[in-house]
């Protein structure tokens, strides 16, 4: 395990942000230290999964995985270049789920991509679903949640958009938990995603960029 991966999923914060620097430092490639933060992120979620975490270790890799992000965006964008928006994204933990860890992920990883996110938070209701979707025009809705309750939510949260006439240019993803096919079918959406990197390719395909 990698220096870093082991001291954010260890939660040592100082030691992890220490790791960051050294690494720019050095000259290392910031998407590697990305592709090594959502490694991290994917550690913690497994001992949360095997009740070795609980919701504090989620929270401070959150925190954590925000701190780093705060670093790399500046360097990434100087190694990309100035380059256009590729689309804006609705993201939302659906309405009886606290669970973020993996939104926050979803959420980092499109807006490193170029993508503009707007993150609705947890336990998030259909009409707020409804209202983004209305107000900010996304090509994409991602759909979060853990909890098998969460797949009811993530259903009538598409019926309330379709309902609202807000389907036809818009592409839903569900993820988090125990995704498949079923899952998808059964909440009407048109993909879901195992991980965060599934959720920038269908962003980025819905939008034509490949």
């Amino acid at each position: 395990m990698h220096e870093l991966v082991e001291a954010m999923a260890g939660m040592k914060e100082a030691d992890a942000l220490r790791i960051v620097d050294e690494m720019l430092v050095k000259g290392e490639d910031p998407k590697k230290i990305l592709d090594l933060s959502s490694e991290a992120m994917q550690v913690v979620g497994e001992r949360y999964q095997e009740g070795t975490y609980f919701l504090p270790e989620l929270i401070m890799a959150g925190e954590m995985l925000r701190k780093i992000g705060e670093i790399l965006k500046p360097r990434l964008a100087e190694k990309q270049g100035e380059t256009r928006k590729l689309g804006t994204v609705v993201l939302g933990t659906v309405r009886g789920d606290i669970h973020d860890i993996g939104k926050d992920i979803v959420g980092f990883m499109l807006e490193v991509n170029g993508f503009e996110v707007i993150d609705l938070g947890i336990d998030t209701g259909e009409e707020a679903f409804v209202a983004a979707v209305r107000d900010n025009k996304p090509q994409v809705l991602a759909l979060s949640g853990f909890l098998s309750v969460a797949f009811d939510s993530m259903r009538s949260t598409i019926e309330e958009v379709e309902k609202a006439g807000l389907r036809k240019d818009l592409k839903v993803i569900i993820g988090g938990g125990q995704m498949d096919d079923t899952v998808r079918r059964y909440t009407g959406a048109d993909a879901y995603g195992d991980d965060a990197m599934a959720a920038v390719a269908f962003a980025k395909e819905t939008v034509g960029v490949m």
